[in-house]
């Protein structure tokens, strides 16, 4: 397969991955702005953080309001990665390797971007928010499904697989380090009100909610949370999950191709980490300083891809 190829399969599903993640962001950001008014403007600005986009979004305003926060992360096209951003970026992805997608992936990503291109073409009005967002994860649902359900299991979904996981890793990364380290940095606050609300939202933004109140019958604990959103494997968004993930999909492709590169020893490393860390040294090393240490090797990860495998040749 050619580079390109393979490259566009792997920003297209990470683009896609990315509306819905996104979406969950601004879900989790509208319940706290509506339950607590009065910490709304903290928890908008550390959805900013958490992206990455707190300074851009500073450079176009002066305050951090939830109805321009809201907009800006839907559908202002300077953000590159506002919703509408991100899913032109997987379309134009898609058309770039349209001839590696079935019919019915590719219909799936145009479909998306018609229906997000209208609902977003005016600023979004808070009464019709949870409607929008609720068409962004099922469209973002719908492209994983017909990925799953048409696409031949070779080297292009592969590629298409390790993107999605990528990008969802390093979105739960994101929100652990900022919603605990940055909102709550001592340990002092552990077991108080406001970190349960933090807990809480940190489940909610990213899709994690029901899976761990299924499981732990609901018990806001901080230690049993992080744990869950990092090491547990039946979780199909926590770290190890969907490292684990990444390298069985980098796997099929060095057998597929007879030849292993850089990117398998950096995975393996990145896995074994998981396969020997537990909770409890992950908190004497520190949240912060673990989340931060995985996101530099996960950069650097995505990087080695991209060399190993030739994206932009």
């Amino acid at each position: 397969m050619l580079g390109k190829t393979a490259g566009g399969v792997f920003w297209m599903l990470r683009y896609m991955e990315r509306t819905e993640n996104t979406a969950r962001m601004i879900d989790a950001g509208l319940r706290i702005s509506l339950t607590r008014s009065s910490a709304a403007e903290s928890e908008w600005t550390s959805i900013l953080t958490a992206m990455g986009l707190l300074s851009a979004y500073l450079e176009k305003h002066e305050t951090v309001e939830g109805g321009k926060v809201v907009n800006f992360l839907l559908r202002d096209k300077s953000n590159p990665s506002s919703v509408m951003s991100a899913v032109e970026a997987a379309r134009t992805n898609a058309r770039l390797v349209r001839t590696a997608l079935t019919r019915e992936v590719w219909e799936a990503v145009n479909e998306c971007w018609m229906d997000l291109r209208d609902l977003l073409a005016r600023p979004v009005r808070e009464q019709s928010l949870p409607d929008i967002l609720q068409v962004i994860r099922q469209r973002s649902a719908y492209v994983r499904g017909s990925l799953h359900g048409t696409m031949v299991r070779n080297d292009v979904y592969d590629f298409a697989r390790i993107g999605t996981f990528f990008e969802r890793a390093d979105n739960a990364a994101r929100v652990l380090d900022v919603k605990y380290y940055i909102l709550l940095p001592s340990i002092m606050h552990v077991g108080s009100a406001s970190d349960n609300v933090q807990w809480e939202t940190i489940l909610r933004a990213t899709s994690s909610a029901r899976a761990y109140q299924t499981l732990h019958e609901g018990e806001y604990d901080p230690r049993m949370i992080a744990r869950f959103l990092i090491l547990d494997k039946r979780l199909p968004r926590s770290l190890a999950f969907c490292y684990r993930k990444i390298s069985d999909n980098l796997d099929y492709i060095a057998k597929d191709y007879g030849d292993r590169m850089p990117c398998h020893g950096m995975v393996e490393k990145i896995c074994h980490r998981f396969e020997t860390m537990t909770i409890d040294k992950i908190f004497e090393y520190g949240l912060h300083e673990f989340v931060t240490e995985f996101l530099s090797e996960s950069q650097a990860l995505g990087r080695q891809i991209e060399i190993d495998y030739r994206f932009y040749e």
